[in-house]
């Protein structure tokens, strides 16, 4: 066996095939995600708040009276491929800012209900707008005016910096924190319970792994 170090990187032959052995190896999950993919599988909708969730929860104001929100890129990544596959998204918002029009008209994201204080009437006017089941959507929130449609939900989800009542009531508390890739990784365990993840981090890879 050659182990001469590579001249280029300097690993030994032997040290870049057990690298390369790594990569291959699927992303270790923890029990509490493997628990929430047979819910997950029935997912149709995902339905998520926006502060707090899709960002960090920060609000900038400026000084012409608007809002200055940031938006994570690795999120709308996860969101995009989740409709590509076939998964619907919306946004349940109590705020009303034009930056949350322009986020889901970027990330074409067609169920938008800004303004909505009453969370549990909004849920339920997508349902009746979709046509699907309670238990073919799941939801994402990080604070109490959540709740009404976190418990109307097939799956219900919260960040790990979401209040201590939403995370005791999730049934998955992601990694990350609002607006830091929580909801690529909520996207992400969507499609691993329906079977599409592989295939779709395959396509990006060029076909194959690497």
């Amino acid at each position: 066996m050659n182990h001469d170090a590579c001249p280029v990187s300097g690993y030994s032959d032997c040290t870049l095939r057990e690298r390369a052995m790594e990569r291959e190896k699927p992303v270790s999950r923890s029990a509490a995600w493997k628990d929430a993919l047979s819910k997950a599988k029935k997912v149709e909708l995902l339905l998520l708040d926006v502060d707090g969730v899709l960002t960090d929860g920060t609000v900038f104001y400026t000084p012409d009276a608007g809002e200055i929100k940031g938006f994570n890129t690795q999120d709308g990544f996860g969101l995009r491929i989740l409709q590509e596959a076939g998964i619907k998204v919306g946004l349940i918002t109590a705020r009303n800012a034009e930056a949350v029009s322009r986020r889901a008209k970027d990330l074409k994201i067609e169920h938008v209900c800004a303004g909505c204080s009453d969370k549990g009437t909004a849920f339920a006017e997508m349902l009746a707008k979709t046509g699907l089941k309670p238990e073919q959507v799941a939801c994402m929130g990080d604070d109490w005016l959540d709740l009404p449609m976190l418990l109307r939900a097939g799956c219900a989800f919260a960040p790990a910096n979401a209040a201590p009542e939403l995370r005791q009531r999730a049934d998955y508390v992601t990694a990350r924190c609002g607006g830091h890739g929580a909801v690529r990784e909520v996207c992400e365990l969507i499609l691993e319970a329906k079977g599409l993840l592989a295939a779709i981090l395959a396509k990006h890879l060029g076909g194959g792994v690497r």
